[in-house]
């Protein structure tokens, strides 16, 4: 006879709903005056918070320092030093001084001068320490570049300080197509130039203009002090960037320490006179308090809000495509409606003084999927 075995079963108590709500991480508030933007309004500047967050394995990305000791590693690897040079380039990185020098030091090292011959160990390094970038780029890092490139396709503009081309490798994948526009490249100076002024027209919309160098032309990489006087001394460049500046509203995305660099004093805080006309924004993220209000007081008074986007660098993918999914789908809302209002003027006179008349504006597809 088969036996019945009673089992008694504990009643658990309801989980309030508004317990877990409280659990749940509350996500920032977009600031009115950012969101409300539209895409061709916005110049969005990479910076080394970017990159990092998209491939949080290579080290190089995560500061200069960071990449003069990836290339010293390289040099090392590559059996280029001696080991009384390694000694002494590894101690001054150790001390910190004076990274500028060291960089030029190393660059010197690795591109020795024989007779009107330049060697380009220098090139080998560089290719080592951004090698198969494309293989490191981390899901979350995926999501921040979709909606960078979001934005792009809806008529913002990319400048990077950053060496790699992380954005242009991730929009391939997507099907669009990103020319990287090298200022340093001495040999085509002036073809940048016009890249710059067509940028300003918004004839090349699809391109990102590195200020500092890419990696794949390493003639061109500021990290010394030359590097950065070429540059400036780029006066066509600087004052096609400038009129950006003035008349669009730059976004900061990665930048912390970029309010240090040299070209960003002068293109954006020297340069720039009617500062009380300017709307910038920085998206930082805010895990001291009083760091943060300190940033945010001295960016002010320069016409550059300072937003936190969380306490986390995790915090960034997420908040950056809440922002760009609100400035893009109120986009694609005005122009559905200017294009289905056009429909009733079609027939006004050719003299009429109403945009919507001759009006080709169609929504732009925005890539959604991950590769």
């Amino acid at each position: 006879m088969a036996s019945v075995v009673a089992v008694k079963t504990e009643k658990r108590p309801a989980v309030d709903s508004q317990d877990a709500d409280s659990n749940a991480k509350k996500p920032r508030k977009l600031l009115p005056s950012l969101k409300t933007k539209r895409a061709p309004e916005l110049v969005l500047v990479i910076g080394t918070g970017v990159s990092s967050a998209v491939a949080p394995q290579v080290p190089a990305l995560r500061s200069w320092k960071g990449l003069i000791q990836a290339l010293l590693d390289a040099a090392n690897d590559f059996d280029l030093l001696e080991e009384e040079e390694s000694r002494r380039f590894q101690k001054h990185m150790q001390e910190d001084k004076n990274l500028v020098h060291v960089a030029h030091d190393l660059i010197q090292k690795l591109s020795p001068r024989t007779g009107n011959v330049r060697s380009t160990f220098f090139k080998d390094c560089l290719y080592e320490v951004f090698d198969d970038l494309e293989c490191k780029m981390e899901h979350a890092g995926k999501h921040l570049l979709r909606s960078v490139l979001q934005l792009m396709e809806s008529g913002a503009l990319v400048l990077t300080t950053n060496f790699d081309n992380l954005l242009e490798i991730y929009a391939a994948h997507q099907g669009t197509k990103l020319e990287s526009l090298d200022l340093t490249d001495e040999k085509k100076a002036r073809k940048c130039s016009d890249c710059v002024t067509a940028l300003f027209e918004e004839k090349l919309r699809l391109s990102v203009l590195h200020i500092h160098g890419v990696y794949t032309n390493p003639s061109g990489i500021v990290l010394h002090p030359a590097g950065y006087q070429n540059v400036l001394r780029n006066t066509e460049v600087m004052r096609e960037i400038q009129k950006l500046y003035e008349t669009k509203s730059f976004v900061f995305l990665g930048c912390g320490r970029t309010v240090d660099d040299t070209t960003f004093q002068a293109l954006f805080l020297e340069a720039v006179k009617h500062k009380s006309d300017l709307e910038h924004f920085m998206l930082v993220r805010r895990e001291d308090v009083g760091e943060f209000k300190k940033l945010r007081d001295n960016m002010l008074d320069k016409g550059i809000k300072v937003i936190s986007y969380g306490d986390e660098y995790a915090d960034l993918p997420e908040y950056f495509e809440r922002l760009a999914n609100e400035i893009c789908n109120r986009e694609v809302s005005t122009k559905g409606w200017a294009a289905h209002s056009s429909r009733f003027l079609l027939f006004l006179p050719q003299s009429s003084n109403c945009r919507w008349a001759q009006s080709k504006d169609r929504p732009d597809h925005f890539p959604q999927q991950l590769w």
